[in-house]
């Protein structure tokens, strides 16, 4: 994969096909948290009505087909110092360091769209150690293990939190995966 092919953009109507391709395989959705989309309505809706109103919701992209998404969620009030990252790349790409070249693409953009920010988070699946790796190449520090903390699937899952504080010296502004 040429890494200068891969770029990230707000997502767009036009996204509807290449987002059913991904989030419509459950080897993909299985340890996040919104379900598997099933049919190209409820992908068009996902588009129109979570993807395209969320203020720092992405498609990753290769040559402008998306092939899957990462975002930023700012805490608001006493919270407002720190936000949450997630993010998830179809199947076919995994092993690649595309995730790893997206999430890092993203620190940089949050940083510097949120001169304030000071702490950016992620969760992993415990049993999901390519993101935990996506995480760790990224920069983010591995805090704590939460044991039994949020439900998935209607599993009780434990999940490895990792953080990075806009002080940390990471290397995300590189962009070598």
């Amino acid at each position: 994969m040429d890494s200068e092919s891969l770029t990230l953009r707000p997502f767009r109507v036009s996204d509807v096909d290449d987002l059913m391709l991904w989030a419509g395989d459950e080897q993909v959705t299985r340890t996040i948290r919104w379900k598997t989309i099933t049919s190209k309505e409820e992908a068009l809706t996902f588009i129109k009505e979570v993807c395209m109103p969320h203020p720092f919701c992405r498609s990753i992209c290769i040559d402008d087909r998306s092939i899957g998404f990462v975002y930023v969620i700012r805490g608001s009030g006493a919270d407002s110092h720190k936000a949450d990252m997630g993010y998830g790349v179809a199947a076919k790409y995994w092993g690649q360091g595309i995730a790893t070249k997206a999430v890092k693409m993203v620190i940089s953009e949050a940083f510097k769209d949120f001169p304030d920010l000071v702490r950016l988070q992620a969760v992993a699946v415990e049993e999901n150690i390519a993101s935990q790796r996506v995480l760790e190449k990224a920069g983010f520090t591995r805090e704590a293990l939460l044991r039994k903390h949020s439900f998935l699937k209607g599993q009780l899952k434990y999940l490895v939190i990792y953080s990075l504080l806009s002080t940390d010296s990471n290397g995300a502004v590189d962009d070598k995966v």
